[in-house]
């Protein structure tokens, strides 16, 4: 009897963590659609400034009324830092660069910013294993495979413009990475995601103000709206704590699986709701890209 109830106790405890995690990979995939939908009432760097905000907003005002202490001294460079190559370039890079690429595109090439890792460490004088270097050659043939199906689209200059914003994106993530494992480990991260999304809202509303791209907030379309609310409910906030909470509770290999899952998610939804192109080429690229993904994290860990 006891052991029936201590199996079913353990079903139980990893019932909500698994649901969590099937919450992450869905949600955080569909973002890139709300993006993808955002932009073509506001321009982008507008749309990810109000979106950090109202972020920033709600975590910022949670953690004031649990009287958590505020950063000092140094903490405020590194929050500073990562505000910058987090939130004002990764995020508001790669929602700019969905406005002219699809959004199971944009969510593939997000997927690969583990492949940056790898290099900015080799030229930091790391060694690369045979498996990272496996993993990385795999990557890039299914880079190739998702692309033979837009190489006509290279020729336009809008096209090119959104990949190259795409994945200086990813770069500046996997920065932002590294930069967080190495400095900021000496103050609450929760609390710090909330700081750095205000600090690059505001980063960025003095850079849309100052440049004349963005419109009057009282001529905001409701679709803006909606899909700012969508992302901030679910990109922002919720999504968020329910990736905290699995990680806390799973395995990490497991909790890991959300890298994998987001870009088809994105991919499938962006052919049913956008009518974006899905052929056999993109799934055959996308799966190469995932496996390739897949080896680099793997040598990571190892």
């Amino acid at each position: 009897m006891k052991i029936i109830k201590a199996t079913t106790s353990k079903v139980a405890s990893l019932g909500l963590p698994s649901l969590a995690l099937i919450w992450t990979c869905f949600f955080w995939g569909t973002t890139w659609l709300a993006s993808k939908e955002g932009v073509k009432y506001i321009p982008a760097l507008q749309l990810a400034a109000i979106r950090q905000f109202i972020g920033a907003f709600c975590y910022i005002s949670f953690f004031l009324f649990k009287g958590a202490p505020w950063p000092k001294g140094k903490q405020w460079i590194t929050i500073l830092i990562l505000s910058i190559l987090n939130f004002v370039l990764s995020n508001g890079l790669s929602t700019w660069g969905v406005k002219y690429i699809s959004s199971g595109l944009g969510a593939v090439i997000g997927a690969i910013f583990p492949l940056w890792i790898v290099v900015i460490s080799f030229f930091n004088g790391e060694k690369l294993s045979r498996l990272a270097i496996i993993g990385l050659l795999v990557c890039f043939s299914g880079v190739c495979i998702v692309f033979y199906d837009y190489l006509a689209d290279f020729m336009k200059p809008d096209f090119q413009f959104g990949i190259f914003l795409s994945v200086i994106a990813t770069i500046t993530w996997a920065f932002g990475s590294l930069y967080t494992k190495k400095k900021a480990k000496n103050f609450n991260p929760y609390f710090s995601l909330g700081l750095q999304m205000g600090i690059s809202s505001i980063l960025l509303f003095a850079y849309t103000g100052a440049t004349g791209t963005s419109v009057n907030i009282t001529q905001i379309p409701s679709q803006a709206w909606w899909a700012i609310a969508y992302l901030v409910v679910f990109g922002s906030l919720t999504t968020f704590v329910a990736f905290i909470y699995a990680l806390q509770n799973l395995p990490t290999e497991v909790s890991s699986i959300y890298a994998y899952i987001n870009p088809i998610i994105a991919v499938i939804l962006g052919a049913v709701i956008f009518n974006e192109p899905l052929t056999l080429t993109l799934i055959l690229g996308v799966l190469v890209v995932l496996l390739g993904i897949y080896l680099v994290n793997l040598a990571i860990k190892k």
